[in-house]
């Protein structure tokens, strides 16, 4: 079922004594605020935060990329166990940086999905279109093809533990935001395509975030729109006091 769902990914950021005070100023922050919570640290933070965050906290803790085999001569890589054994409950999959940067094929994230999902671990999985795409009308294209290959041989009942969020590249770090019904059409998008892949409804009930330089000072207009159910932060969610003022928005404007 949808929830309300506020993300902040920390990307490379934050040492570990910073991580862990960043954690305890965001937990504080949201103790009472009705939704839900998660941060993604980078790997070597992700035990000192659930750590000291505790596995009863309303903040969740995720990680920001996995292997998708449990062991082996994979040097320089994760895995899902692993994730699982340091305290992450999520796991950010097909993240625009992962795709463009570092060379993440559909195929290669579709290997994630399946491995994060028979290990336990719940996903957010990115989808996103470059601005030339955008500019040459394909941005429903781009999503058409990243979430069928992305979520190739997932069962229906999967889709409980599965998030998508939208992040259009041009708005990653950029400071420009999609404008709310921009980001509002492909997030309806979106939820009809579930529709199609696995079934009526299928779509309306899966937690579809937005991505893409969320500040305070836009997340208002963002959250008004009906199908845009929380946000994927990524350089505000460094920022407790930005961080917290999101959720206390998204509370206030989804009606909490």
């Amino acid at each position: 079922m949808r929830k309300v769902i506020l993300a902040g990914n920390w990307k490379m950021h934050e040492l570990i004594e910073d991580g862990i005070a960043l954690a305890k100023c965001t937990e504080q922050g949201v103790k009472d605020l009705p939704i839900n919570v998660i941060v993604f640290p980078p790997f070597t933070a992700i035990h000192p935060v659930f750590n000291v965050l505790g596995s009863d906290s309303k903040v969740r803790v995720g990680a920001q990329n996995m292997h998708y085999e449990e062991k082996g001569a994979f040097t320089g890589e994760i895995s899902p166990l692993m994730l699982k054994d340091a305290g992450a409950e999520y796991v950010i999959l097909g993240h625009s940086e992962r795709r463009n940067i570092f060379g993440e094929n559909d195929e290669l994230i579709n290997r994630k999905v399946k491995s994060a999902l028979s290990h336990g671990l719940k996903i957010v999985l990115c989808v996103g279109e470059k601005l030339e795409e955008r500019e040459n009308g394909k941005t429903e294209e781009v999503i058409k093809n990243e979430l069928v290959s992305d979520l190739k041989g997932v069962a229906k009942e999967d889709l409980e533990n599965i998030i998508i969020a939208y992040e259009p590249i041009w708005a990653i770090g950029t400071g420009v935001s999609a404008k709310p019904e921009q980001a509002e059409e492909v997030h309806k998008y979106i939820r009809s395509l579930l529709d199609e892949m696995f079934g009526a409804g299928s779509g309306s009930n899966m937690t579809v975030l937005y991505g893409g330089s969320v500040k305070p000072k836009n997340i208002e207009s963002l959250a008004k729109m009906p199908d845009i159910d929380g946000g994927l932060v990524g350089g505000a969610s460094l920022k407790c006091e930005d961080f917290v003022e999101i959720g206390r928005i998204l509370t206030k404007v989804k009606g909490l």
